[in-house]
């Protein structure tokens, strides 16, 4: 692979990380499935709570569950892609989540982040598309979402 192609290939799978977070926080957080190969897995390992979803349909049923009146915004940094083949990538990458439920429109006073971790990533090349095939998160630290009163 030239430097121009693992230039390209990088920033390729950088930019699937940002969408993700894009997706969940101001999209359509269903949407973040298309990001992943078919058979892609986004995973929680222990000490997590075991959660793993498997296929493009079950990571679109349990994003898609996220409750309506959530607000979220994430921040991601210290991403590192590194390439292993000309269709295969590995990536670490930090991220800090702001969340909040029980939202209505109105500015929410700020308050501690609910979670900061990082996620451990592996990607393939599809028909010229770079994907997630596999997200692993760990958070070492992470509390309870806030319930705003109303």
């Amino acid at each position: 692979m030239d430097p121009l192609e693992r230039l390209l290939a990088e920033r390729a799978c950088e930019r699937v990380v940002i969408d993700f977070v894009r997706r969940l926080d101001l999209g359509e957080p269903s949407s973040v499935a298309e990001l992943f190969t078919e058979d892609g897995v986004w995973e929680w390992p222990a000490p997590g709570d075991g959660r793993r979803s498997e296929g493009r349909e079950a990571l679109r049923e349990y994003f898609g569950s996220r409750p309506a009146d959530r607000l979220s915004r994430r921040i991601m940094s210290n991403i590192l892609v590194t390439v292993t083949s000309a269709d295969t990538a590995e990536a670490t990458s930090y991220f800090t989540t702001y969340r909040v439920d029980g939202y209505s429109g109105a500015m929410v006073p700020p308050g501690p982040p609910v979670q900061v971790g990082h996620y451990e990533d592996t990607f393939r090349k599809w028909d010229g598309t770079w994907l997630l095939a596999s997200r692993t998160l760990h958070l070492p630290f992470g509390g309870p979402t806030t319930r705003l009163p109303g």
